[in-house]
């Protein structure tokens, strides 16, 4: 059994969910999402409570299970409540901003790089902070769709990922430990 595929998902009252053969679709009050079900994976909605299901024991539907069931998990708690992923720039020199909706940074380039969110994200950068004499500025991502935030959130920390040899500099997640490495010692 499935630890995980046999919880039931509890749905909030502003919650809807239609489901259609295959089709799932979640409505809440910051959006709606779709998602498909994959073959021999059932889901039935009983009293505000879904349950998933699946149709046989074999191992490809086994490891399905588990996944149908966090997916779909994550698609109530997005339209509900979304989700939000919290990265940190930090460099002296190294700013973040919003211009309309487009995200503009200066990290050490010879140039602005500028990141345009996908439908659906939203960003937002707070007041940066001093510690430890490094400027720390706190860029927001947030969405419904919890992959969408995580893989925009790793596109914009990719633009200038925290160097191990220097690692004041860049873009890291929120609480992210940098490990600092020795640079090479001169022999002789």
């Amino acid at each position: 059994m499935s630890r995980i595929g046999i919880k039931p998902i509890p749905l909030p009252e502003k919650v809807q969910v239609a489901l259609n053969n295959n089709d799932v679709h979640v409505e809440g009050p910051k959006g709606n999402l779709n998602w498909e079900l994959p073959d021999g994976i059932d889901v039935t909605l009983e009293e505000n409570v879904l349950t998933v299901q699946r149709t046989s024991e074999l191992k490809q539907y086994k490891a399905l299970h588990g996944l149908a069931r966090s997916l779909i998990a994550n698609m109530v708690t997005g339209v509900s409540d979304g989700f939000e992923k919290k990265l940190q720039v930090v460099g002296t020199g190294y700013r973040a901003e919003v211009r309309d909706k487009d995200l503009v940074l200066d990290v050490g380039y010879s140039h602005s790089v500028t990141f345009t969110p996908p439908e659906g994200i939203t960003l937002s950068v707070e007041d940066s902070e001093t510690i430890d004499g490094q400027a720390h500025t706190p860029i927001i991502v947030s969405g419904i769709d919890k992959q969408l935030v995580g893989q925009v959130a790793a596109t914009i920390r990719q633009i200038r990922k925290p160097d191990t040899y220097k690692p004041c500099k860049g873009i890291r997640y929120d609480g992210e430990r940098v490990p600092e490495k020795e640079g090479k010692a001169a022999v002789g």
